[in-house]
């Protein structure tokens, strides 16, 4: 069986927010985006959900995180083409893109979602007569190419301005960062013939086989079986649920536990949904443990095996503190072990560091090279870390006062963690904040109840809401 090998790892979160406060759940979505580049992800991708409590246009929220962002990719997965104008979707695509400097990263979908309910207040007349599938999808990207509108000699006038018609702003790179979520063989063979990237999560249509793992690997081959001449390779990115559990305290680990046992049973037998019909959906397990324990799931992923991009699926019913932990998890714990390492110099320089825990100051940022070394797993031939972990997880020190002097130091978010042999990943030196380092006061450095702000505190240093968004 073939090792994984990632190098590119993203993060696709629902962004929800609670009913009476949506501004504080969307702005800590905002806040997981920055959280997740400062960590080093490659991409981070948002759901796109009417009705619900969740983002109802991608395209608007995108254009919000490339403004807080530099160098993440900025992804939809998935954008119901249903319930769009193919022209006018276009035109918000490609000014968020340009926006953010060229990082978007489209997904679509066909169908329209609760569309007993929207159709009407989105269409005037039969929308049941349009075409809602794949064609939709054609007529959206072939508009983002930018080809004039009219004859050669067609030209609009505008104040001070004459120009040949076409979308606007037009930035020629933008097709070739479109995607499919791609579930079914027929899906994934348009996706291709087409020229669109692939999505492939966790729910695939069961076609001649009862087995999650087999028809996922059937909707790989498929795909790049389609592929066209003109574009021999395509991306391909593989979508898992994974909830490590190393940093997160007991309560959270058994709300973990919980979570996927709820969810085990849908992956037993092919499942159906009222809405679709008798078609027939497979679900793979959720991959919920330890790192070391997640590490030996993935290893024997042969689906894994067959990408280089790795998306980490946020579960819905989960809040921010928890899905930050999980993001640190997988990048310091999980991630390195299958290849990969963040694109940035700056992030890979910055990662350079472990906690280390003394009576005087409590945790604090060390150069790896001045640190206790990890040791290999004789077993698995992993790196493991000796540091015990922090008794206080996921809270972050009091920050400086302006009379204090200031010195790097961790918060006690995890304990101590090896991405590679003589290489610690678990903190990020940064007097900005930046993965599990903050600037401190030399007074206000020592462990115990005196070091923590009364406020709780995230990961990023932002004040937790007395009471957390409502997650679906």
């Amino acid at each position: 069986m073939s090792t994984p090998t990632i190098t590119s790892l993203a993060l696709l979160t629902p962004g929800n927010f609670a009913d009476d406060n949506p501004y504080t759940g969307l702005e800590e979505t905002l806040q997981l985006f920055e959280y997740g580049e400062r960590l080093g992800y490659d991409g981070a991708w948002i759901r796109q959900r009417h009705l619900e409590h969740g983002v109802g246009s991608a395209a608007v929220f995108l254009a919000a995180a490339g403004q807080r962002t530099e160098r993440i990719e900025l992804g939809t997965a998935v954008i119901p083409i249903g319930y769009e104008s193919p022209f006018r979707l276009a035109e918000d695509l490609a000014l968020a893109d340009v926006l953010s400097r060229g990082r978007l990263q489209v997904g679509f979908s066909t169908g329209m979602p609760h569309a007993d309910l929207l159709g009407d207040l989105v269409y005037d007349g039969d929308w049941r007569s349009f075409d809602l599938s794949y064609g939709r999808i054609a007529r959206l990207v072939d508009n983002l190419r930018g080809d004039y509108l009219g004859g050669p000699d067609t030209v609009i006038h505008s104040p001070g301005n004459v120009q040949r018609p076409r979308l606007q702003p037009h930035n020629p790179g933008l097709v070739e960062r479109i995607w499919y979520g791609g579930g079914s063989l027929r899906s994934v063979r348009w996706a291709a013939e087409n020229g669109l990237n692939l999505l492939s999560g966790n729910i695939v249509s069961g076609e001649d086989t009862d087995d999650f793992t087999t028809a996922q690997l059937n909707l790989l081959s498929e795909y790049r079986r389609s592929l066209g001449d003109d574009r021999p390779t395509a991306r391909v990115a593989l979508g898992r649920v994974i909830v490590p559990f190393d940093s997160a305290d007991a309560a959270t680990r058994t709300r973990y536990r919980d979570y996927a046992a709820s969810r085990h049973e849908r992956t037993l037998k092919p499942q159906t949904l009222a809405a679709l019909g008798p078609k027939r959906f497979l679900f793979a397990p959720d991959v919920v443990g330890t790192a070391e324990q997640i590490l030996d799931q993935l290893a024997a992923d042969p689906v894994l095996a067959q990408v280089s991009e790795l998306r980490l699926e946020l579960p819905y019913e989960f809040h921010r503190e928890e899905y930050e932990q999980i993001l640190h998890d997988v990048r310091h714990l999980i991630a390195p072990e299958l290849g990969w390492r963040p694109a940035s110099p700056a992030v890979q320089e910055a990662s350079r560091c472990v906690l280390v825990r003394s009576a005087q100051s409590g945790w604090r940022c060390t150069p790896a090279s001045r640190s206790p070394r990890p040791t290999a797993s004789p077993a698995s031939g992993r790196t493991k870390c000796s540091l015990p972990p922090p008794t206080t997880p996921w809270t972050r020190r009091r920050p400086p006062t302006a009379q204090s002097p200031t010195s790097t130091s961790c918060r006690p978010t995890s304990p101590a963690r090896c991405a590679s042999a003589g290489t610690s990943r678990s903190c990020v030196r940064s007097t900005a904040g930046a993965d599990g380092c903050s600037s401190t006061g030399a007074t206000g450095a020592t462990s115990g109840p005196s070091s923590t702000s009364a406020t709780p505190r995230t990961p990023t240093g932002h004040a937790r809401s007395p009471t957390p968004a409502t997650a679906i």
